[in-house]
């Protein structure tokens, strides 16, 4: 099974405003240290169309965010996303356009690319999400290893990545189930798909269904 792990075979689509960023890189881990200073750099440039919600929190047009979400800086919201009742942004924080960022969802240091959903009850933290990558209800991006090492992608070959903090990184169209937890450095392929309930650990190739680890099998038609 193919398993790629560079920003080229992952996203083939960015927001205009995040593709310097991916393409100066060639590993999407290789992004998460420069994600707080990127956003920094759009605010102070200015985006069009887009205006401060408050200090070092950009949005853009038909933003819908409700009353009991908490958004701190520096974050951008792209257009057409809505922020529902209890979300957390905690900052260093980036999405895409017609995103959802659902009741109790909590985000950290992370890149959401066009059309993500985290509708329910997800924490995501230093990870990458792909356009139109989907998280089921409770499933969530462990970040950090138990004995605080740095994360290694554990792929067809080992990739050290210089640091203690990497969720998961799913490609365009990745469907994970409801209560799924990603370990430290989990790869999802485009267009693969997650049973509910299944702990994840590793790098799982394109256009597949994934219905445990010992358990992988690729999709009839292979189109994400």
């Amino acid at each position: 099974m193919n398993k790629q792990l560079k920003n080229k075979d992952l996203f083939s689509v960015y927001p205009f405003y995040l593709k310097n960023l991916f393409e100066a890189k060639i590993y999407p881990w290789e992004v998460l240290p420069h994600i707080k200073e990127y956003i920094l750099s759009l605010i102070d440039e200015g985006m069009r169309e887009y205006t401060l919600l408050k200090k070092d929190v950009l949005i853009g047009p038909r933003v819908k965010i409700y009353p009991t979400a908490v958004i701190e800086g520096p974050t951008i919201i792209g257009g057409g996303t809505v922020i529902r009742p209890g979300a957390f942004i905690r900052g260093s924080v980036i999405t895409g356009k017609n995103c959802v960022i659902g009741n109790s969802t909590e985000l950290k240091n992370c890149i959401l690319m066009d059309g993500v959903q985290v509708p329910h009850y997800n924490y995501v933290g230093d990870s990458i999400l792909g356009s139109y990558s989907h998280m089921g209800a409770g499933s969530i991006c462990s970040n950090l290893k138990s004995d605080g090492k740095n994360v290694v992608i554990h792929g067809d070959a080992n990739y050290e990545t210089g640091l203690r903090k990497v969720g998961a990184i799913l490609g365009e169209k990745a469907d994970i189930g409801c209560g799924c937890v990603l370990n430290p450095g989990t790869v999802i392929g485009k267009g693969t798909q997650v049973y509910p309930l299944t702990p994840l650990r590793g790098v799982y190739p394109h256009g597949c269904i994934v219905k445990a680890n010992n358990n992988i099998v690729m999709k009839e038609n292979k189109k994400d």
